[in-house]
């Protein structure tokens, strides 16, 4: 028998409400996950509206397949290929940043230090290379980098020495608690109530999945899709994705001014900045996974504010 792991979808009627569906328009979820969002958009969608879902996950999209809805179309791919999507097709868009519990909770997936499994962490286990692929051969220099860039984690090179004396002794890894082991031996001192592994394993996991790249790819990508008026809604877990995504906002919705021409038309805006949510302390109480998650929403527009 099949375990069932519960995903709660986070930030679920603040991202859609953010995405203002018209029954009839076009909208792309970049992340369907367990389809949490991508449900709530279909209810207020007419007969004539369409949605696009991107996932990389085959189980997300065996998912997104038993919706059995005419007005879906699925891609399984990362959402760096919005790029190939029409220009202006879409009214709105959506990227939910988040791990799906799924995918933490299945040891399978080998994405949790608190459940042992292959040391996997592929959002796509059909493509690419494993985190135990990679560590057989990463040295101190790049692991060390790894660790400090993705994970924000002060220990880095301590860790990534532990990792290859580790390797050195008893050969390669190859479950999740092997690692989680060697950096709860290396890390003395955390945070209260965090795990000493999950800098790290946040480390391996963004850096196998190439996760900040295809976000910023996505994002560039996301002004060639959206019409004029359509909302771009993108909701992080961590300050590396929520930076990224702030930056790039800021960055298109201030006027430039061309300094060589100086008595030029300010380049029209491509964005207007709309805020951010941050999940109620109800959602907070009820799903503890959804305390980091910062959800920041912009309008697409070509007409100077």
């Amino acid at each position: 028998m099949q375990d069932v792991w519960t995903h709660h979808t986070v930030l679920l009627n603040e991202a859609v409400d953010a995405l203002a569906v018209q029954p009839e328009g076009a909208y792309i979820d970049a992340t369907f996950g367990r389809g949490g969002h991508s449900r709530l958009v279909l209810s207020r969608l007419g007969a004539q509206g369409q949605l696009t879902v991107f996932d990389k996950d085959p189980l997300a999209v065996a998912e997104a397949q038993s919706l059995g809805d005419a007005r879906v179309s699925i891609r399984h791919e990362g959402f760096a290929h919005l790029v190939d999507m029409p220009a202006g097709c879409a009214d709105g868009l959506l990227m939910d940043l988040g791990v799906s519990s799924p995918q933490i909770d299945d040891p399978q997936r080998g994405f949790s230090f608190r459940h042992d499994g292959p040391l996997d962490m592929r959002m796509d286990p059909t493509r690419g290379q494993s985190v135990a692929q990679w560590l057989e051969t990463a040295d101190i220099p790049t692991l060390t980098e790894v660790i400090r860039e993705y994970g924000e984690e002060r220990f880095a090179q301590q860790i990534a020495k532990a990792i290859d004396r580790r390797r050195q002794e008893r050969g390669p890894f190859r479950t999740t608690a092997e690692l989680a082991e060697v950096v709860a031996g290396t890390v003395k001192t955390r945070e209260p109530g965090k795990d000493p592994a999950t800098r790290t394993f946040q480390a391996f996991r963004i850096f196998i999945n190439a996760e900040l790249e295809e976000l910023q790819q996505a994002l560039e990508a996301s002004l060639r899709v959206l019409r004029p008026g359509g909302r771009l809604v993108v909701i992080s877990f961590h300050s590396l994705e929520d930076r990224i995504v702030k930056q790039f906002i800021a960055r298109h919705s201030r006027e430039v001014v061309d300094r060589r021409v100086p008595f030029a038309a300010p380049a029209a805006l491509k964005l207007r900045s709309l805020g951010r949510v941050m999940p109620s302390d109800a959602e907070v109480k009820a799903n503890a996974r959804s305390r980091s998650a910062v959800m920041r929403v912009a309008e697409r527009t070509d007409v100077p504010a």
